[in-house]
């Protein structure tokens, strides 16, 4: 637990309980970082700051979803940003946000929003000169920032995803571009199933819904909010991407498949007369003149020669076989 007190033009940090009561009751400005759940924590929130049971209780425990409290002395918002992304998922970081009159409470269990606003805070006051919901507009715009780098990834692995699937559709490496396909799928509906409440909560603090947050400071809340809603429109992008390149594989599939049949076919039909004919000649009745014809055995080789040449031939003026276009164009150009 870290507590940083606006002192005058100076910024005081402290981990001292007794300190961080002290400048409460003398209205100081005060942003408490939060870290491990203790003892003494917990005294901080339900004695010094008075925050309502069931507040404690969500500050420490972990939501699926964002949510937004307004109690009488305080605004209780919880948002979440990107830690990290993984091969199947997103690692989504909460962020428990307190703000009342003159403090900021915050817990970022990673540290990964909170540690930046804190060294800048480190270097200047300016943030809790200007105010509380200052302090908190600039948390909420980290947390939000954080979502550009991993769509920007997203963004170069969709491209190369478009591609994998025109050429390795319906072969031996397939599967892996369709487990990659599945789990971009995934990862973008965990963005969306977040996204569409954080929506919701950055819209009520862009319009004012809140005494918390003053008139002046809305216009920076409303530029959080447009942030978020393009990064919205972004992966909505994305997933009809990922949707699209599904079903490219899966026409690409079906279309190397049909082709595989298509040999396949050509190849049944060519052998077909040539079995019908190697069956004739292998009947053992006795008086079959070509079978004492000494020509006969040649004769019957040449006939199916002629046969499978007469059905290629067929086939490839059908353009069944060969390049048909390429042959066309060079029809037409002579």
């Amino acid at each position: 637990m870290l507590a940083r007190i606006l002192d005058g033009d100076k910024i005081v940090a402290t981990t001292n309980l007794a300190e961080i009561r002290e400048a409460f009751v003398q209205k100081k400005r005060i942003w408490v970082e939060l870290e491990r759940h203790s003892k003494e924590a917990d005294e901080l929130l339900k004695d010094v700051f008075r925050l309502h049971p069931l507040t404690i209780e969500d500050v420490w425990s972990s939501r699926s979803q964002p949510k937004i409290d307004d109690f009488d002395d305080y605004l209780y918002v919880i948002i979440h940003g990107i830690s990290a992304r993984t091969k199947d998922k997103l690692e989504l970081l909460e962020i428990d946000i307190v703000i009342g009159a003159t403090y900021l409470i915050t817990h970022d269990r990673d540290g990964l929003v909170a540690d930046d606003v804190g060294t800048e805070l480190d270097h200047s006051p300016r943030l809790l000169q200007k105010g509380i919901p200052w302090l908190a507009h600039a948390v909420l715009d980290r947390a939000v920032d954080r979502y550009m780098p991993v769509l920007d990834q997203l963004d170069d692995e969709v491209e190369q995803l478009e591609t994998d699937v025109l050429a390795k559709a319906g072969t031996r490496k397939g599967r892996k571009v369709l487990a990659r396909i599945l789990g971009f799928k995934r990862t973008l509906q965990d963005l969306r199933r977040m996204s569409v409440h954080q929506r919701e909560i950055l819209l009520r603090l862009s319009r004012g819904d809140f005494g918390e947050i003053p008139p002046e400071a809305i216009p920076f809340y409303r530029d959080v909010y447009d942030h978020f809603l393009r990064i919205n429109y972004i992966a909505e992008g994305y997933r009809d991407l990922v949707a699209s390149a599904l079903d490219a594989y899966l026409s690409v599939q079906s279309n190397r498949m049909n082709e595989v049949v298509k040999t396949l076919t050509l190849i049944s039909t060519v052998m077909l007369p040539l079995t019908f004919i190697a069956g004739v000649y292998g009947m053992n009745f006795k008086f079959m003149p070509e079978l004492q014809w000494l020509w006969g055995y040649p004769f019957a080789l040449a006939l199916m020669a002629v046969v499978a040449g007469g059905i290629l031939l067929f086939f490839r003026h059908k353009g069944y076989l060969g390049d048909a276009e390429a042959r066309q164009k060079k029809r037409d150009e002579a």
